[in-house]
């Protein structure tokens, strides 16, 4: 890492798109900290395509201004291409990813591209942190607390060796600034309830299921991202790029 952090070369990338708000959000953030920030970005929305590569086809990369581009592929294919393509002269010191226009709790981690767009950048050997805003209760979505409290939040987190291969998840309850009751070190949680499907016709009467948000953000565990959100907290959670179960090891082997 740079010594100084505004020599830090940061990429932003995201899955709502070029044009979402809380890109532009999380730009102000990165430019807080440094002078070298580049934005690749998906060219239309990408929310929910976990950590998926488009392979089948070619991408197209558009540049919008200086340092700007588009890629029409998912929030891996941008950190992907932007590492190996777009930037290639220096590799990025940091990855952010985000602002989600809602949340990126519990289950939600497997699905979400905000995240994933972290993971690839942690499989790059990069630094990486996820950034997501939960809404209010009407829905709302209000950057300011993510845009006061994230830039002394990612220095601090650069101050700290992380393991290798992982990256950070964090969430931003929706409070104003001055309501933010503090930051909370916590686990990946599970909601009570699961995903609603909804069932229904479409305008030539045909039938249709439509995949619908999660039915709750409950949570039964204490110390949890889930958790964290209700008590007003920011979470900051480390994920592992490593998915092996080590406690079953022990038992597969002697079963086989």
């Amino acid at each position: 890492m740079p010594k100084a952090t505004r020599d830090l070369r940061i990429l932003i990338s995201n899955d709502d798109g070029y044009g979402a708000p809380g890109i532009r959000a999380l730009e102000r953030i990165a430019k807080a900290l440094s002078k070298d920030v580049w934005v690749v970005a998906p060219e239309v929305e990408q929310s929910a395509t976990s950590h998926s590569l488009t392979l089948r086809r070619p991408l197209r990369v558009r540049k919008q201004k200086p340092r700007h581009f588009t890629v029409d592929g998912t929030p891996t294919d941008c950190v992907l291409v932007a590492v190996q393509s777009i930037i290639r002269d220096r590799k990025p010191d940091l990855v952010l990813s985000g602002i989600n226009m809602g949340s990126n709790l519990g289950e939600d981690v497997t699905y979400s591209g905000t995240v994933a767009a972290a993971m690839e950048g942690a499989l790059l050997g990069i630094k990486a942190i996820a950034f997501s805003q939960v809404r209010d209760a009407d829905g709302r979505l209000d950057f300011s607390a993510a845009e006061h409290h994230a830039p002394n939040l990612i220095r601090k987190l650069l101050t700290v060796k992380w393991r290798r291969e992982t990256l950070m998840n964090v969430n931003f309850p929706a409070l104003r600034p001055e309501a933010v009751k503090g930051i909370q070190v916590c686990r990946q949680g599970r909601r009570e309830a699961g995903t609603s499907v909804q069932e229904g016709r479409d305008p030539s009467g045909r039938p249709y299921v439509w995949i619908g948000q999660f039915l709750s953000d409950d949570s039964a565990e204490p110390d949890t991202d889930l958790s964290a959100m209700t008590e007003g907290l920011i979470s900051v959670t480390p994920l592992h790029l490593d998915l092996t179960h080590a406690p079953s090891l022990k038992d597969l082997g002697a079963l086989f």
